[in-house]
């Protein structure tokens, strides 16, 4: 029977979420699909699966391998804090800007207009709220 350690460590913060499902919110966040992220990584869908499930626990490899992939700290994915940071857009904003960018340049102008509308009005609201 192993001894009881002697060592006084401090307190992990409490956190709800498991590194596998931080790490499904993360490349949630990012935009990615698992397979986007396993081919990123050099794997196949069912491990990142299978990591995100904590049906496998995450080594210090993998952490980087992820992290490195995300394009996001090894701390984002060890820390139990909230959304990720994110110095660039995700891939699903990515993606929406080459479908705008393939429009005719007056459909363009159109939905760019649009958006320009949209998000003055949040940022009224969110000013009246303030208030």
């Amino acid at each position: 029977m192993p001894k009881a350690s002697k060592l006084k460590l401090m307190p992990l913060p409490h956190s709800e979420e498991t590194p596998g499902q931080r790490l499904a919110r993360i490349r949630r966040e990012r935009g990615f699909t698992q397979i986007e992220l396993a081919e990123k990584t050099g794997m196949v869908q069912t491990l990142v699966s299978d990591y995100e499930r904590g049906k496998l626990r995450l080594n210090a490899d993998m952490i980087l391998r992820f992290a490195t992939a995300l394009e996001v700290s090894t701390d984002a994915l060890l820390q139990p804090a909230g959304p990720v940071e994110s110095k660039k857009p995700s891939r699903k904003v990515l993606r929406r800007l080459e479908r705008i960018e393939a429009l005719p340049p007056a459909q363009q102008t159109t939905l760019l207009r649009t958006i320009d509308t949209f998000l003055e009005g949040a940022a009224a609201r969110r000013t009246a709220r303030r208030a």
